[in-house]
């Protein structure tokens, strides 16, 4: 039987191109979505005809309980074996200074509440101490946690490097139980996310700046992403890998 793996936010950018090479890596795909139906039903399409199993469930992971049907969906298609916490949103640029607590409590609400949620149904789900058979849970951080992104989201940021401790906390504390907990910090890649947090330019703006000389492609996170899960990184956890061409 195929392992099973559920990725939220599984519909576009870094989110899709996991889907798209956890299904050519043989496991069963369970994905969430919060609103382009159309796509993320391509999506499954697409795993299906690549030989696995696939289900696209919508949820919001700002909605606990959305969460938990999202799991309870990934468990009707057999043993979980690894979770790929990517949903995440970005909002408009802004200064802190005009910021408004409801904006904030906003980001935070998917980004920090909706990955916590997200970790706690997985390692219930994984971990030995729950009678589980162990697997991977994989976080998708960004370097805006270590770069801050001033004079841009500076809440975005802070809510990504959240995710940097909630990985190396839960790292430790289920490495005995066997559940790998690692992230991965993606720079300037060329996703849609930009446009949605009123920058559609950025990719070109920013991308011949990077170290590299260019953008990075979901594909090229999703890679990574697709490593971690998999057992040749057996004896990796609690790492922040950072994806962004030496930025």
């Amino acid at each position: 039987m195929n392992p099973v793996v559920l990725i939220t936010g599984g519909s576009r950018g870094i989110g899709a191109a996991v889907v798209t090479r956890a299904a050519a890596a043989g496991w069963n795909v369970c994905l969430t979505y919060r609103g382009d139906e159309a796509t993320a039903h391509d999506l499954v399409a697409r795993a299906r005809a690549a030989g696995v199993d696939a289900l696209a469930v919508r949820a919001d992971v700002a909605v606990e309980a959305d969460v938990e049907a999202a799991f309870a969906a990934a468990d009707a298609m057999g043993p979980l074996a690894g979770v790929v916490a990517n949903a995440g949103v970005v909002v408009p640029k802004a200064r802190v200074d005009t910021m408004t607590a409801q904006r904030v409590a906003d980001v935070l609400a998917v980004n920090v509440v909706g990955a916590v949620v997200t970790c706690r149904e997985a390692v219930r789900r994984l971990s030995t101490a729950h009678r589980g058979a162990g697997g991977s849970i994989v976080l998708v951080s960004s370097a805006a946690a270590r770069l801050g992104a001033p004079g841009e989201y500076v809440d975005y940021a802070a809510s990504k490097a959240a995710v940097d401790t909630l990985g190396t906390g839960l790292a430790k504390e289920v490495a005995g139980e066997g559940v790998r907990v690692n992230v991965v910090r993606p720079g300037i890649i060329d996703t849609d996310i930009h446009a949605s947090g009123g920058q559609p330019d950025r990719v070109a703006r920013i991308g011949p700046a990077v170290p590299v000389g260019r953008a990075g492609t979901a594909d090229e996170v999703a890679a990574a992403v697709t490593w971690l899960l998999s057992d040749e990184a057996s004896y990796c956890t609690g790492s922040v890998l950072d994806i962004a061409g030496g930025r």
